[in-house]
């Protein structure tokens, strides 16, 4: 087998990579959302010097939602992809989208975004502060709706998760002071959004520690990817409120009534001191759940250390391919991911974990690798 070839990023501080990815993205906003916005909603320049964020909240709440949802788009795949690869220097997959492995945790994101909010809905119903007056159903708006959601929930979580998070991941050794940062980020990253009030700050960066727990552990963007669209979709176009804000079409009618610390006002159930602590509660299940999942196991003792207790009966063991994915269960290493082709020439032999779908690997041998500055 030939050498493999590493390529290390230009600039080896991942926290000087993120500043220089945050500079590009507004430079990039600059250029080509304030050209489009100019030339097909009408607004002046004048508007966008002046008044910026009153602007862009009008827009946001106005016909041209979805003009700002592509621009989003566009902006966050142009930058990510032009600094994964020639900053960073690596492949745009790597940012975590393999499904394979994860499956457990792309169920549990799918499933905890409704759930959250659909607990959050009962108790605002269950206080008297909410009553759902009718049930309409638009085919084309939902579907609509859903792409919307789609749209937002993937490029968020490739700036915030995938890459910033990623290469703060690589600056900093305690991972909770990543994860806080970029949670902070993805907070600031709303306040252009309508109906902004302090403890909607606060919620969209309990959000963000919510959508980057299990990246801190996994590596891996589906939890969160399919966390922030189903948590959007569900409260939005389906329980009828403002998602962040936004107004969209949706099959219940919500009426919330009275004290605005509890229904969250114009900015949605996200600006709810209920929708605050049912996100505190949560935070705290699945951090012990994916740590517990990723934590290495004791490695049992040999009958060379003990000589009365017997080996442990052999375990079938399953190749792993070039471009597996597997989780090393070792202590020099606590990073739970390695790619077999890009980071490591290993030839392996691991034995197959059924419980998470991932791979222990028990013994591997590694060729020379060449680092390419």
């Amino acid at each position: 087998m030939s050498d493999q070839v590493i390529k290390n990023p230009v600039l080896p501080q991942g926290w000087l990579r993120v500043l220089l990815f945050g500079c590009g993205f507004f430079l990039l906003t600059l250029l080509l959302a304030a050209t489009a916005l100019m030339t097909i909603t009408g607004t002046t320049l004048r508007q966008l010097e002046t008044n910026p964020l009153p602007t862009i909240s009008g827009l946001l709440t106005g016909s041209y939602l979805w003009l700002m949802v592509l621009l989003e788009l566009v902006i966050s795949l142009v930058c990510v992809a032009v600094f994964r690869q020639f900053v960073d220097r690596r492949s745009f997959m790597s940012l975590g989208w393999p499904l394979m492995g994860y499956i457990n945790e792309a169920l549990t994101g799918l499933l905890m975004g409704p759930g959250l909010m659909g607990l959050t809905a009962v108790l605002l119903l269950l206080s008297g502060h909410l009553e759902w007056t009718d049930i309409v159903f638009d085919p084309s708006s939902f579907f609509v709706s859903f792409g919307l959601m789609v749209f937002i929930a993937f490029s968020e979580e490739l700036v915030f998760r995938g890459y910033i998070l990623g290469n703060l991941l690589d600056s900093f050794s305690n991972k909770w002071i990543a994860l806080g940062i970029s949670a902070f980020l993805f907070a600031c990253f709303h306040l252009t959004n309508p109906g902004m009030h302090t403890l909607a700050f606060a919620n969209l960066f309990l959000a963000g520690l919510l959508l980057g727990i299990n990246y801190i552990f996994t590596r891996n963007l589906w939890f969160s990817f399919l966390f922030h669209l189903t948590r959007n979709f569900f409260q939005g176009p389906i329980l009828g409120f403002r998602v962040s804000g936004l107004n969209l079409p949706s099959v219940l009618q919500a009426d919330p009534k009275g004290d605005l610390f509890l229904t969250g006002g114009d900015f949605g159930l996200e600006g709810s001191i209920l929708n605050t602590a049912v996100s505190l509660i949560s935070l705290l299940v699945p951090a012990r759940a994916f740590e517990k999942n990723t934590t290495p196991t004791p490695r049992p003792i040999s009958h060379r250390q003990n000589p009365a207790q017997p080996d442990p009966p052999r375990q079938r063991f399953t190749p792993l391919t070039n471009g597996s994915y597997v989780h090393l269960t070792c202590s020099s290493h606590p990073h739970p991911t390695v790619h077999a082709t890009t980071r490591l020439a290993l030839n392996l032999t691991a034995v197959h974990t059924p419980t998470n779908g991932s791979h222990r690997v028990r013994r591997f041998t590694a060729h020379p690798i060449k680092f390419k500055a």
